[in-house]
Order: C-alpha cells, then sequence, then structure tokens
C-alpha cells in the first residue's frame, strides 16, 4: 500500500510529518506524493482560528478525492482541540502530537477492524524520540531538537497542544546528524516550538546543541528556526558567533513594537531589551540577517500601538516579516480580554504593516548587491534558472545551462529583485 502526507504549519510540523513516512516506510509502506493514496496522512496546526479552517477544508477535500483511503488526522489540532477533531468524520485515524510511534500499530489494528480510532494522548515529560535519515523533496534537512513550550503568552494555544518543554538528548542528535551527513544533506536547520528552551529538562543548552551540528565533518551550514528574544544573552551571542559554520540569519519572534502590547501579551522583553539583542547579533556577525513575525490588531492595541508597531519594525529594519492579524484562541488569556479590535482593522492594519515590511526586504536585499557569497542551490525554478540561499538566507537566482540542485557555488549578487537577488556564478 502507498502513503502520502500533507503538512500544516512550521518547520517542526515538517520534521515529524517524515519521520511518520520514515516509520511507515520502515514497515513495507511506500511513499508517494500528492493527495491521493491509499493512505493520506494529514499533520494539522492550530495556530489561529484560520489553520483550524484550513484543517476541516483539507479534510473534507482530501475524502472527496479520496473515498476509500485511509485518512488520519494528527498534530496541533486534536492534541489542542480533541473534542472538535473527533467530530471531523472524514478522518479514520485521528491522533495528538504525543503518541507518533502508535501510528503504524493503528494503520494495521483499522486494516483488521475497519473500525475508526481516535487516540489522544496526554503530553509525556520526556522528548519523543524520533529520527530521520532522508528528507522528501528537500536540500537542506530539519532537525527537531525540542517541543513544547512553558511561556503561556497570553494569545497562544501552543503550549497547550504541545506541552512543556521537552529535549532531545545530545547523543541522539549526534547520530541523527551523523547520518544526514552520510546521506548527502549539508545544511542542518536545528527546530523546536521553543527553540532557545532547549536542554532546560536535560541539563544541556541550545550552544550545546549548535556545537554538536558543527562538528559533524561533511555539514557546511548549521542554521536556527524562530528564537525567544530575551534568551540570546550577551555570553549566548558569543559562544554562538564562535561556531563558523552557524549561518548569520535568525528569526527573533517579535509579535509587537510596543512596550504596552508586548505586556497584554506576556512577552517576557522590552523593544529596548530586543534592541541591544539585535544590536549584539550584528556586531557578532557579519552582514546578519534578522526575521520575526508581527502581529497587528491584538486585544486592545489603539491607533497609537500600532503606529508604535509600525515605527519599531521600520527601525530595526528587517531582512523578512511574517505579518498576521491577531487570531482569538479559546483557552487563552487573551481571548477574554476587552477592546477586541474589529477584523477590517486588522486587514487594514496587515497592509500597512506588509508594506513597510516590503520596503525594510528590499533595502536589506540591495545592501548584498555586490557581494561574493557562497550560495546552496535548491532547485530550477524556470528553464537555466537555479535558486538558492546565501547563508544569511538572501535568495538568489542564477542561470546556469548545468545542473546546479544541491551546490553550493561562490556566486556574485548582482541586484535587487522584489524579494530576491540574481547573481553570477564564480569559478
Amino acid at each position: 500500500m502507498n502513503i502520502t502526507a500533507i503538512t500544516l504549519g512550521c518547520k517542526v510540523n515538517q520534521y515529524e510529518t517524515e519521520a511518520m513516512l520514515s516509520m511507515a516506510e520502515n514497515s513495507g509502506f511506500t511513499v508517494c506524493e500528492g493527495d491521493c493514496a491509499d493512505i493520506i496522512l494529514i499533520n494539522s496546526c492550530t495556530v489561529t482560528a484560520t489553520s483550524d479552517h484550513k484543517v476541516r477544508q483539507t479534510l473534507h477535500r482530501v475524502r472527496r478525492k479520496n473515498p476509500t483511503s485511509i485518512i488520519i488526522l494528527t498534530g496541533c489540532m486534536p492534541q489542542a482541540f480533541p473534542e472538535k477533531a473527533a467530530a471531523l468524520d472524514d478522518a479514520d485515524i485521528i491522533l495528538g502530537n504525543s503518541n507518533r510511534n502508535s501510528l503504524i500499530p493503528h494503520i494495521h489494528d483499522f486494516l483488521t477492524h475497519r473500525e475508526r480510532i481516535i487516540d489522544i494522548e496526554p503530553h509525556g515529560t520526556s522528548f519523543e524520540s524520533m529520527q530521520v535519515t532522508e528528507f522528501h523533496e528537500h536540500t537542506r534537512a530539519f532537525v527537531k531538537i525540542e517541543d513544547g513550550c512553558n511561556r503561556f503568552c497570553s494569545y497562544c494555544i501552543i503550549p497547550y497542544a504541545r506541552g512543556r518543554v521537552r529535549s532531545k538528548p545530545l547523543s541522539e542528535l549526534k547520530e541523527e546528524l551523523s547520518e544526514l551527513a552520510e546521506n548527502g544533506y549539508r545544511e542542518i536547520v536545528l527546530t523546536g516550538i521553543n527553540l532557545p528552551a532547549y536542554g532546560q529538562d536535560i541539563g544541556a543548552t541550545l550552544c550545546d546543541a549548535i556545537e554538536t551540528a558543527c562538528k559533524i565533518d561533511k555539514i557546511h551550514r548549521v542554521r536556527l528556526g524562530s528564537l525567544e528574544p530575551e534568551q540570546l544573552t550577551p555570553p549566548v551571542i558569543v559562544r554562538m558567533a564562535a561556531q563558523k559554520k552557524l549561518c548569520p540569519q535568525f528569526h527573533l519572534s517579535l509579535q509587537s513594537g510596543c512596550d504596552k502590547t508586548l505586556r497584554r501579551m506576556n512577552r517576557h522583553y522590552t523593544t529596548d531589551e530586543y534592541r541591544e539583542i539585535v544590536k549584539n547579533l550584528r556586531a557578532a556577525f557579519g552582514n546578519a540577517a534578522i526575521t520575526t513575525d508581527i502581529m497587528v490588531g491584538f486585544s486592545g492595541e489603539t491607533e497609537e500601538e500600532f503606529e508604535q508597531n509600525l515605527a519599531f519594525e521600520q527601525e530595526i529594519a528587517f531582512s523578512k516579516v511574517h505579518v498576521f492579524p491577531y487570531s482569538r484562541r479559546p483557552g487563552t488569556s487573551a481571548y477574554e480580554m476587552p477592546e477586541q479590535v474589529s477584523n477590517a482593522e486588522k486587514e487594514r492594519r496587515s497592509a500597512a504593516m506588509i508594506a513597510a515590511a516590503h520596503k525594510t526586504q528590499q533595502a536589506f536585499l540591495k545592501a548584498q548587491v555586490g557581494l561574493l557569497e557562497e550560495v546552496l542551490f535548491e532547485r530550477s525554478c524556470a528553464k537555466n534558472v537555479y535558486e538558492g540561499y546565501t547563508p544569511n538566507y538572501t535568495l538568489v537566482r542564477a542561470v546556469s545551462s548545468d545542473d546546479l540542485s544541491g551546490k553550493l557555488l561562490m556566486t556574485e549578487i548582482l541586484t535587487a529583485e522584489s524579494g530576491f537577488c540574481t547573481g553570477k556564478i564564480r569559478v
């Protein structure tokens, strides 16, 4: 029987999907692409109400297209909202985030009895062991090293969907990274739900994980997923900067550039502290790219607060920003806050922030013109045109009659276009 997967949400979800597909392949199933197969796995996200809507839409679409297939729903949505998930009749097997190792036994059980299975267990206290040695359709490898979050930001459902902080042991990490390196992956991305919290439960630190990755000979680049900024203290930054394989691109989750809004969000830093962290990173890493997430229309956000948010984005001059409107999530403290912002106003503020973010992105791209950078080319995007990323995650496109996929090549940055740069290969 063949199996395919649809991943909704973050890089952690992508890693977990690959891990589950590896389980299936090792158990004799054939992994295929697309949304048609004997078994279809949907790995869900629940970070916003829109995410939940997308889960329901995907389930309905897949069921209409595959009326006889076994459809599996797993991930954050059923873990956070088990009753809502159980009501989704299009799914034959429903799992949460804590017991993915039961996936294959449940598939066999369903094949035998043809009875619907709902198995959502509470979060455990230890890291669920998963390993991926090969990724479908990817040049770089994502490695999940941490799960869960202890922060409980007032708007966020993720601690309920993911549980408390749990970390992959360093010995397991080294083993997984070594296999990925042997399989030809040159860039590793360390990911987690709250990545800087790595090791709090096992007596280790994120720097330990970074150093472990950088010591693997055949790995050329180590990149980090999303980071909570206040955990990047000066000693941590100094230790990170000593690792030459660590890419100078840091996704520092901001959420708001207004201190009053940050306090209502229960974020653990001020704009002054965030500004200092960015300053320290740029001083320690040459030509560093700072990317972020910014929320607009949070509960009680006034026009003045939004203007502060907008001004801070422009001041920091992010190389890329993910802008999204606040989405109320039942079960969070912000859900009941007064002075909710209208959807129309959220849309207006989103458009304004996106426009500002585009300007700072283009300024960053223009600053890359003339530089000679190593580009890891990933794929063809047009005939004889290949695209890939520099160490600071600048997207570069170059013309070549040769297949550049998977190659690390020195490339001169020639022009800055909308969202990317063009380059010329230098031998």
